[in-house]
């Protein structure tokens, strides 16, 4: 049955659902010495299934961003700065949040050894932000949605395109002038970031933060991809006219990304240009089959599982990190020693049972299937967890 055009499609709660329970389980391997080729990001140039998660996710949240502000006539008013202000601290600050927890843990367990008082071990530990990492992903999330709304609300939306193009020639020049496309410290992004956030307050990943400062910018214009299809998506009002429509631009910018790649590689931990055209391109055109699947053809049942993560996407991957973080670092006694929940499933049941590669994707699934059971608890509630 053909949706009318004020339904909601389930497609686009299916398409963030799956992005999100992607992004859990390339998130947690049994082992990270231990995953097959497709389950891992490229190294440095390249692209693997892994990772169109979150950049499909991003764009996705674009298309979420104009349905969002539609109700303000995309007019800037004292009422939306709020909420964006309000939003964006929000997101940003458990991302911080999780960032902090797992440090937490983490010294907690350093200093299990050390001589001295419990209080002292717990002070140490409470107080590690000289080696916060401050940024991530829900950072990245709530920097981009910011500026995505922002921009919306203060600008006209046909001058969108334009400032997309803007955005990513302009870094395209920053890539080529400042080392942009070496992978270690004298890459402009390592650079800039290490002067700004401090080395401490870095991902360690020769020099690169994937999602440092500098590599927001195309990040913007990502979701401001992502937002202006949303646009003319929302103004075809025939539903066959949407799924043509981003089949059209999914296809235009998946082989633009894959032209301009021989002389602007595709690289996520750079956020490269051609990054943003080929990844938002593999979205819309995998949007287009979805609507086309579940909300023309009508086969939902399969869409399920992926729809309890995609209705509370944020609290999803929320709680994935922090059920991550506890099952990696809180330890129960086992044998002569101690073991975190996450070791004695892979290293003590799953390893042997099914060999080292089997065994850690076998985890990563397992992992998966815990945080569905809780989000379909919500889903089946009708409960729904803004963030």
């Amino acid at each position: 049955m053909i949706k009318k055009e004020n339904q909601r499609l389930l497609a686009l709660d299916i398409l963030r659902g799956i992005t999100i329970a992607g992004m859990i389980l390339v998130n947690n391997p049994g082992s990270w010495g231990s995953i097959y080729a497709p389950l891992g990001h490229a190294e440095w140039n390249g692209l693997t299934p892994t990772d169109l998660v979150f950049p499909f996710f991003m764009f996705i949240m674009g298309i979420s961003t104009y349905f969002s502000l539609r109700k303000y006539k995309f007019e800037f008013s004292k009422e939306a700065a709020l909420k964006i202000l309000k939003r964006t601290i929000i997101i940003f600050a458990i991302g911080l949040g999780i960032a902090w927890f797992s440090l937490f843990l983490r010294t907690w367990n350093s200093l299990a050894s050390a001589d001295i008082s419990i209080f002292e071990r717990l002070s140490q530990s409470i107080f590690v932000f000289e080696n916060l990492r401050i940024l991530g992903v829900m950072p990245r999330l709530a920097l981009t949605y910011c500026a995505t709304a922002i921009i919306a609300l203060t600008i006209k939306h046909k001058y969108i395109p334009t400032l997309i193009v803007g955005i990513l020639i302009v870094y395209t020049f920053i890539l080529f002038l400042g080392n942009g496309f070496e992978y270690n410290e004298t890459n402009i992004l390592s650079i800039v970031d290490k002067a700004i956030l401090g080395e401490n307050h870095m991902y360690k990943d020769n020099g690169i933060d994937p999602e440092g400062l500098v590599s927001t910018i195309p990040a913007i214009a990502h979701v401001l991809l992502g937002f202006f299809v949303g646009k003319i998506f929302t103004e075809k009002k025939d539903i066959h006219s949407k799924v043509e429509f981003l089949f059209i631009v999914g296809s235009i910018l998946t082989f633009v990304g894959l032209l301009l790649s021989y002389g602007c590689p595709i690289n996520k931990k750079i956020w490269s240009p051609t990054f943003v055209l080929t990844t938002c391109g593999l979205a819309s055109t995998l949007l287009a089959l979805l609507i086309w699947i579940i909300d023309i053809k009508g086969y939902k049942r399969w869409s399920l599982f992926f729809e309890s993560f995609g209705v509370n996407p944020l609290f999803m991957y929320v709680m994935g990190a922090f059920l991550t973080i506890c099952f990696g670092s809180i330890l129960f006694p086992y044998g002569d020693g101690s073991i975190s929940i996450h070791n004695f499933m892979y290293s003590i049941v799953l390893k042997p049972t099914l060999g080292a590669y089997a065994g850690s994707l076998a985890y990563a699934l397992l992992f998966v299937a815990l945080n569905w059971v809780i989000g379909y608890q919500l889903y089946k509630r009708k409960i729904y967890i803004k963030i």
